[in-house]
This record gives C-alpha cells, sequence and structure tokens, in this order.
C-alpha cells in the first residue's frame, strides 16, 4: 500500500472507532504520516456537554481533563488500529483538544522511521 492509501485507512478505522465509542465521530479525519509519527487530525465539535462545561468557572480545565482521561481509556484501542494498519509497534501516544473548535490531534510515536519505509 502507498503512503497515502494507508494515511486513509488509519483515518476511516480511526473515525469508525470514535464513532462506536461515543456515539459520535468527527466531521473530517486527517491522517499525516511524518517520519515516525502518525499525526490524526479530528475536526469536528465539542460535544454538547462539553460547551455547557465551558460556560461555567473552571470549565476549561474540567473538558482539558475530561478529554485527557477519555485518550487514557481509548488510546490502547486507537494505537492497536495504528499498529494494525501501519504493521509497526506504537511507542506512545499524545493528544490534544481545541476548546474553542472542537478539534483534537491524536500523534501517535511509531518504533522506527515509517515514512522511509512506505511508497510514495
Amino acid at each position: 500500500m502507498s503512503k497515502g492509501q494507508i494515511e486513509d485507512k488509519i483515518a476511516k478505522e480511526v473515525a469508525k472507532f470514535y464513532v462506536k465509542a461515543l456515539g459520535v465521530g468527527p466531521q473530517e479525519t486527517r491522517v499525516y504520516i511524518v517520519e515516525d509519527m502518525v499525526i490524526v487530525r479530528l475536526k469536528g465539535k465539542l460535544l454538547p456537554i462539553e460547551e455547557r462545561l465551558l460556560e461555567g468557572k473552571g470549565g476549561l480545565e474540567l473538558v482539558k481533563d475530561i478529554r485527557k482521561t477519555l485518550h487514557e481509556v481509548l488510546t490502547e484501542n486507537l494505537s492497536e488500529i495504528v499498529s494494525d494498519i501501519a504493521k509497526k509497534h506504537v511507542v506512545s501516544a499524545h493528544s490534544d483538544i481545541s476548546t474553542k473548535t472542537g478539534e483534537r490531534v491524536e500523534i501517535f510515536i511509531l518504533d522506527s522511521n515509517y515514512e522511509d519505509i512506505l511508497e510514495k
């Protein structure tokens, strides 16, 4: 498979996973393979409860904490998706969300430079 095909397959599987796990998926999912990183960019809205929490005092920290906990719970499954498709071991995963746009970024670090071995 080419780099573009792998990026597309990871994007589709991650989006499917989020729909199954949270009941709602991203509006758009993009994946970029850069050296030993698989970067997943998920465009969408905050969950209604997150938007409500942001209205209150301490809401920003609360939403970030919820997403951090959610990342910890889901990261093993997401890492498996990336690992199964890339045929590489995921050594770490990182995540962040914009509380303004709802856009999320998931970064998976692989055990070697994956981009070098892919067909362009």
